[in-house]
C-alpha cells in the first residue's frame, strides 16, 4: 500500500528569526536591485521572511523553494494575496536549476518550529512520535530504518561527526544493544530516554536534553543537509546579480563554519559580515528558538 503523508495538516505557524535584520539588508540594496528586483527565498518554510519582504518591498518578486510538501503548501496560503509575485516551488535547493539572476538569495536553515512541533514528524523527544525525521515525508530513508542499518561503529562516527557529541561510542553501543534486545524503538521519547541513560547522572538534568545533539546528527545524516549547503553554497553566487546578496541564517556550528568558510574564500563574494549577526534579547524573548540563530551576509562582486 502506497504510503500516505500528512500533507499541510497541521498549521504550519513559524515566526521568522532575525526578520528586521533581513529587511535592513534590503533597504541597504543598490535602487537598480530594489525596481522589480527578483529574490529567491531558499527554505521558505510557512513563508514567513518572504512575506515580510513582499509586503515592505512592492515592487520585488520572490521565488520559494522547500522540500518539505507541508511547507510549500502552508507558504502558498499565507503568501495568497502576493501570488501575482510569487512562485513556489516543492524541491530541495541543492536540486534547483536558477534561470534568473537574484537580487538577495536567503536561506533559513535547519528543521523549523512547526516540524518539530508536529509529533508524526518525528523531529522532537518533546513530543512522542515515529522515528522519520525526513524533510520530505516521500524521499529518504527514515531514522529507525538508518539505526537498523548502520553498524555500531558508523553510528557513533555519525553522531560524533553531525552531533559534535562526545558520548557517541557509548550512545551508539546502548541503541544497538537496544534494538538487538528489544526491537525498534517504539518512537522518539523512547529514543531519547535511552540516549540520557548514556549520560553521567549529573549531565542529564541540564538546560540541553541529552539526546539533542543525537537527534541533529540523525536529522542532518537523513536529509544530507551539509551536502545540501555545500552545493548552494558554490552554485549560489552564480544565481546573484552584481551587487546582490547572499544571505545564510544557520542553528549550530556545522552549518555555521561551512558558511564561514565559504564566504571568506569565495573570489566572486566580498563578505559583509566579520562576525555573524545574532537576535537582540527582546527577539530572543519572544522567540527562543532565535538564540542560537546566526546571520552571515556576502554581496556578489
Amino acid at each position: 500500500m502506497k504510503e500516505e503523508h500528512k500533507v499541510a495538516s497541521c498549521q504550519f505557524n513559524h515566526t521568522p528569526v532575525l526578520a528586521n535584520d533581513v529587511i535592513e539588508l534590503l533597504q541597504n540594496l543598490p535602487e537598480n536591485l530594489l525596481n522589480e528586483g527578483l529574490i529567491l527565498d531558499a527554505t521558505i518554510g510557512g513563508g514567513g521572511h518572504s512575506s515580510l519582504i513582499l509586503e515592505a518591498f512592492p515592487e520585488l518578486n520572490l521565488i520559494g523553494l522547500d522540500q518539505d510538501p507541508n511547507a510549500i503548501a502552508a507558504a502558498d496560503k499565507k503568501l495568497e494575496i502576493y501570488r501575482s509575485r510569487t512562485k513556489l516551488k516543492n524541491i530541495n535547493f541543492a536540486n534547483f536549476q536558477a534561470s534568473n539572476q537574484f537580487a538577495l538569495i536567503l536561506a533559513d536553515l535547519g528543521a523549523s518550529s512547526p516540524q518539530l512541533d508536529q509529533a508524526f514528524r518525528g523531529f522532537s523527544f518533546r513530543l512522542d512520535g515515529p522515528l522519520d525525521m525526513r524533510m520530505n515525508p516521500s524521499k529518504g530513508i527514515k531514522a529507525a530504518d538508518l539505526l537498523e542499518k548502520l553498524s555500531e561503529r558508523d553510528l557513533a562516527d555519525l553522531i560524533y561527526k553531525f552531533g559534535e557529541e562526545r558520548f557517541s561510542r557509548r550512545i551508539a553501543r546502548r541503541i544497538k544493544a537496544d534494538l538487538k534486545e528489544k526491537g525498534p524503538y517504539a518512537g522518539t521519547t523512547s529514543l531519547a530516554y535511552s540516549i540520557a541513560g548514556c549520560y553521567p547522572h549529573k549531565l542529564r538534568n541540564r538546560r540541553i536534553h541529552p539526546a539533542t545533539k543525537t537527534f541533529q546528527a540523525l536529522r542532518i545524516a537523513i536529509n544530507q543537509e551539509l551536502e545540501a549547503l555545500s552545493s548552494l553554497l558554490n552554485k549560489a553566487p552564480e544565481w546573484l546579480l552584481p551587487n546582490g546578496y547572499f544571505a545564510v541564517i544557520s542553528f549550530h556550528s556545522l552549518e555555521d563554519r561551512l558558511v564561514k568558510n565559504s564566504f571568506a574564500n569565495d573570489n566572486r563574494l566580498e563578505k559583509m559580515t566579520r562576525k555573524p549577526i545574532i537576535a537582540n534579547p527582546n527577539e530572543i524573548s519572544i522567540n527562543p528558538r532565535s538564540r542560537s540563530a546566526k546571520l552571515r551576509i556576502a554581496r556578489r562582486k
